[in-house]
């Protein structure tokens, strides 16, 4: 996660002061470039988008203790996006330079704690196809296919629910 000073990770609510950011992120993933670039082409994650739903970013602090005015200062690591009526993960995204380190299974454990006090028994995700393999080393149940949808998914997408038990892990 760059240099030999690491700040510290925190997951909070996103605002929408984070939007340019995560849609940045989303657009400049390496995970969506080539016959996948298409998805992400024009996407934008806007304040109305933000405002409207449990948006949650994970962040480095690179100042070592920036107050909430001083968020410029935050490095963007990943985010996810909780839809509760229906339970589904709508987006989550792992900022290219911080894969690898944990930042997904931190998001995942998250997204669970977030699920249970929402209520919800388990939440579903249709998977970007090579992020499947991530969603089922978090325990996520293989549950179907959602077939290719051209011209939007010109691919089919495996299918998941995340359980959400008392303790978070199902």
């Amino acid at each position: 996660m760059g240099g030999a000073r690491r700040g510290s990770v925190l997951i909070r609510r996103a605002e929408g002061r984070d939007a340019g950011r995560l849609t940045r992120l989303v657009r400049n993933s390496r995970a969506y470039e080539g016959r996948y670039s298409s998805m992400v082409e024009g996407y934008r994650v806007g304040p109305d988008y933000i405002e409207a739903h449990r948006v949650f970013v994970a962040v480095e602090d690179g100042a070592g203790g920036a107050g909430p005015g001083e968020r410029e200062a935050e490095r963007v690591l990943g985010f996810y996006a909780l839809m509760v009526e229906p339970a589904e993960l709508d987006l989550m995204f792992v900022a290219d330079q911080a894969q690898g380190y944990g930042i997904g299974r931190r998001l995942v454990a998250h997204l669970r704690d977030e699920a249970r006090r929402a209520g919800l028994d388990s939440v579903r995700v249709v998977a970007h196809p090579p992020a499947e393999g991530f969603y089922r080393s978090m325990g996520a149940r293989p549950v179907g296919t959602v077939p290719a949808n051209p011209p939007a998914v010109m691919w089919d997408r495996p299918e998941f629910a995340f359980p959400v038990g008392p303790d978070g892990e199902g």
